[in-house]
């Protein structure tokens, strides 16, 4: 078999497929969201986070369905209800009955999903440069959603994620396009937000009007310099959810949890509590 990839963890089925997800630590279960950006997975979203998570919650991060290394089906259909449903699954199938639900981008507006659908098994919500209200879509979103696959523009990508460059290294390019080279990655993930990508904006802020009776206690971060999701989504969503706060970091892109780890990691362990 080789060497096991970092990004393979464990396998349980949800619905009609298994999914691919981490389960690390013990304690209150804190389940992260990844975005969606090509060759995505909850491993290169999240593995920076685990060590500093693990010691105080249980952490488990799924590869959504279309991302990662979850199974894929002749029958996959992408859109937020089933990202709930698998979800939910996961949850009952590894016996959470709540959670605390952290969400980056595309996963923030499925946390906000969650939190409005499901909102007995939600504990407390973070979004983080999340997506879940309308805006006119941002050049850096729709190359994000638009990528072809290429060396070169997975290196525009992941500047375009970073305010410090010195995190898009050669490396982080190279493995991230074979990431995004892996069988069936990219035939999932081009299918997902068609043109016009607005559409898809859209639909994600689909439930925008019920934001506002979300009870859940609220943490928002966000990066000042984002230019996949512009902070103007979070000083909306500070507007509409009651019980929330903000968490602006200057000099940080969309990869908060990537460019301020530690930070990020002292904020959620202190808003968990």
């Amino acid at each position: 078999m080789g060497e096991q990839r970092p990004e393979i963890a464990n396998s349980i089925q949800t619905g009609a497929f298994k999914t691919n997800y981490h389960d690390l630590g013990s304690g209150y279960p804190v389940i992260l969201l990844h975005g969606s950006g090509p060759g995505v997975t909850a491993w290169a979203n999240w593995n920076k986070l685990f060590p500093l998570l693990k010691e105080k919650y249980r952490v488990v991060a799924p590869d959504l369905s279309g991302f990662g290394f979850t199974e894929r089906t002749a029958h996959d259909v992408y859109n937020m209800n089933n990202w709930v449903q698998q979800t939910v699954d996961l949850m009952d199938a590894l016996k959470i009955e709540k959670a605390n639900l952290v969400g980056n981008s595309f996963g923030g507006a499925l946390a906000l999903s969650m939190a409005i659908k499901y909102p007995g098994r939600v504990n407390k919500l973070v979004l983080m440069g999340s997506m879940g209200v309308t805006f006119p879509i941002t050049y850096g979103l729709d190359q994000v959603w638009g990528y072809e696959p290429s060396e070169a523009a997975m290196e525009e990508l992941l500047e375009i994620f970073t305010y410090d460059h010195s995190f898009a290294t050669k490396a982080l390019v190279k493995t991230r396009y074979e990431s995004s080279m892996q069988p069936g990655f990219q035939e999932s993930f081009s299918s997902m937000f068609p043109q016009p990508r607005q559409k898809s904006v859209e639909s994600m802020a689909g439930n925008q009007n019920y934001i506002r009776n979300i009870p859940h206690e609220t943490l928002i971060i966000h990066g000042r310099e984002d230019r996949v999701i512009p902070l103007e989504t979070s000083l909306k969503l500070i507007q509409l959810i009651d019980n929330a706060q903000l968490h602006i970091f200057g000099h940080c892109g969309h990869w908060t949890q990537i460019e301020k780890t530690n930070e990020f990691a002292t904020l959620l362990v202190n808003f968990f509590g």
